[in-house]
């Protein structure tokens, strides 16, 4: 019985490799780009890159694991579930008062430790933000949604 079972289990994580997820980013219009559009230092631009990009833009890069099921669709729920939020690679496509709002979000996100992700960076440790990175960032942005005078 023992070996049914697991002979079943095997079969089934075999035969739920050929549900396979849609892996292709959309075409980024770098003039939408957040990015392009706030020039930040290069300093924070690697640190967007580096911890955001991923799940916040159309510029995700798949590891090895997105091609193992259940691991795959799980990181396209991610992938999905991070560009509804906030989409760097759209920034030019929203209204002003949406980038503030999305700005500040991203303030609190960063400095309450919940962006990036405990589950992400547990898997790509260089994405983890330390306290030097969070304050960059958070300061950046800070200064950046500050009324222009």
């Amino acid at each position: 019985m023992t070996k049914k079972i697991i002979l079943g289990i095997v079969l089934l994580l075999i035969a739920i490799q050929f549900i396979r997820i849609d892996k292709v980013n959309p075409s980024v219009d770098k003039s939408k780009d957040f990015i392009t559009l706030t020039n930040p230092s290069e300093e924070v631009r690697a640190i967007l890159v580096t911890s955001c990009y991923d799940c916040h833009s159309h510029e995700t890069h798949y590891p090895w694991y997105s091609n193992v099921a259940p691991m795959s669709w799980l990181m396209k729920d991610h992938v999905n579930d991070g560009r509804k939020h906030l989409n760097f690679s759209i920034w030019g496509d929203y209204t002003e008062k949406k980038q503030k709002h999305k700005l500040e979000e991203c303030v609190d996100e960063v400095k309450a430790g919940e962006m990036p992700l405990k589950g992400y960076t547990l898997l790509h440790e260089h994405t983890a933000l330390n306290a030097d990175q969070q304050e960059k960032i958070t300061s950046w942005i800070a200064e950046s949604i500050k009324p222009k005078k």
